[in-house]
């Protein structure tokens, strides 16, 4: 037996539940079939990077996941429960899912710290101090607790999108969703927010990670998924992905992104 195998042994030992499953997912927009019965388990504390070309299907998946997309048909579960359709069940189990999108979504009008402190408040009914508390530890946590009394306008790219990861773990997921948190970034703030996705990788949080960025991806994921029309092409680990893909939508798609 060789060494790979005894450690792939020793890994698949520890059974983790499941925290995300996906079974025989379909999505339509009108004619377009973007997602192709997809089947996707993610275990507990996996950090899973999503990768493929635009209109691969990659954003959708990402955004079913909490319903923000309504599938057609499939099951998609969080933790062992069944995605409701709607109502107070689904906000529930919404807030359960962190969720960062390449905009940052945050509101105006209120500073840095209000915004943190905001949903602990309304939907975990947290009281003000300890959501002061709490909200306060994550901002240092990501780095920008001396930004604390600033409103967004007032903050960076690179800063704003670490508050909206701060606003979200605020709410103690049981996962996080990332759809292209740096894309809408200068490139010179991209590292500051990959360095706290490294960090919460590193912690055990679940995360399903939607990302250009291939170097973090290599770095941080345990396992690579690769999308092409609406399909699962390939999923594997990084090693085995950037370097021998099996596929030649894989091997195209590398040699266009790494060739530069």
């Amino acid at each position: 037996m060789t060494h790979a195998d005894e450690s792939g042994t020793t890994a698949s030992a520890v059974v983790r539940p499941t925290m995300i499953s996906m079974k025989s997912v379909q999505k339509h927009f009108g004619a377009l079939h973007v997602l192709r019965d997809i089947d996707l388990e993610v275990p507990t504390g996996q950090v899973v990077m999503v990768l493929g070309p635009s209109g691969s299907g990659k954003s959708t998946l990402c955004r079913t996941i909490n319903r923000l997309e309504p599938i057609d048909s499939g099951t998609i579960t969080i933790d062992g429960k069944e995605l409701p359709a709607e109502g107070r069940a689904l906000a529930a189990l919404r807030a359960d899912v962190g969720m960062v999108f390449q905009s940052f979504n945050l509101f105006a009008h209120k500073t840095i710290l209000e915004n943190v402190m905001l949903a602990p408040m309304k939907v975990r009914k947290k009281n003000k101090a300890d959501a002061k508390a709490k909200a306060l530890e994550l901002l240092d946590r990501v780095g920008i607790a001396n930004q604390a009394d600033k409103y967004p306008a007032q903050l960076s790219g690179g800063q704003q999108q670490r508050v909206a990861i701060a606003r979200a773990l605020a709410m103690n997921p049981k996962v996080m969703l990332f759809d292209e948190p740096t894309s809408a970034l200068d490139p010179e703030m991209v590292n500051e927010v990959l360095d706290v996705m490294v960090g919460l990788a590193k912690e055990g949080m679940t995360m399903l990670v939607v990302t250009h960025e291939m170097g973090f991806a290599r770095k941080a994921a345990d396992r690579i998924i690769f999308m092409a029309d609406g399909v699962v092409v390939e999923d594997s680990t990084p090693d085995s992905f950037f370097t021998a893909p099996k596929s030649d939508r894989a091997k195209d798609f590398l040699s266009k992104i790494l060739g530069h």
